[in-house]
């Protein structure tokens, strides 16, 4: 089967049947892509690997800096650190090298983000900053719009508390 990954069962008690593990523990890529690459790792090489996702992240910090809301939630001590980790799980993501996993583990991300309160309100002033450093990639509209739409879902994910209602 040409694009996809054959659903053969495997005998009782060989590697990899059901109630058996595993031969090893190698990722598994299920998408596969034109030409039969991963589907991630062809974004993540046709936006221009890991220059880019620094760029990004690097402007993006830069509007953080000057926000009252979002600044006080992240390390100033540690901030290339804080630039280095979003760089590397972005990359990831898209299909770059897996340093992040490899340095931290399972990337977690409500359980990473909640002893920050994060509201709507926080979110999207989260999402008005990286806005502006998604623009400044200058990307193609279906690489723009490709990177947006995970950006846009994983900050509502990331929404851990609501306004009191005097806040209103």
């Amino acid at each position: 089967m040409s694009g996809g990954i054959p659903l053969t069962p495997r005998p009782a008690g060989e590697p990899g049947a059901p109630g058996q593990p595993a031969e090893s523990a190698q990722p598994v890529t299920l998408r596969r892509g034109l030409g039969d690459d991963a589907a991630q790792g062809v974004f993540w090489q046709q936006i221009g690997g890991r220059p880019t996702f620094e760029k990004l992240v690097r402007r993006f910090y830069e509007g953080v800096r000057t926000d009252e809301l979002l600044w006080p939630m992240y390390p100033e001590h540690d901030l290339e650190g804080a630039i280095q980790r979003l760089t590397g799980f972005l990359e990831q993501y898209w299909g770059g090298p897996t340093t992040y996993s490899d340095e931290r583990g399972h990337p977690r991300l409500r359980m990473r983000h909640m002893p920050f309160t994060i509201t709507p309100e926080a979110r999207d002033r989260w999402l008005h900053h990286m806005r502006a450093a998604v623009d400044e990639l200058e990307l193609s509209p279906l690489h723009d719009a490709t990177l947006w739409a995970y950006l846009d879902r994983a900050a509502h994910a990331m929404v851990n508390a609501m306004p009191s209602v005097d806040e209103r």
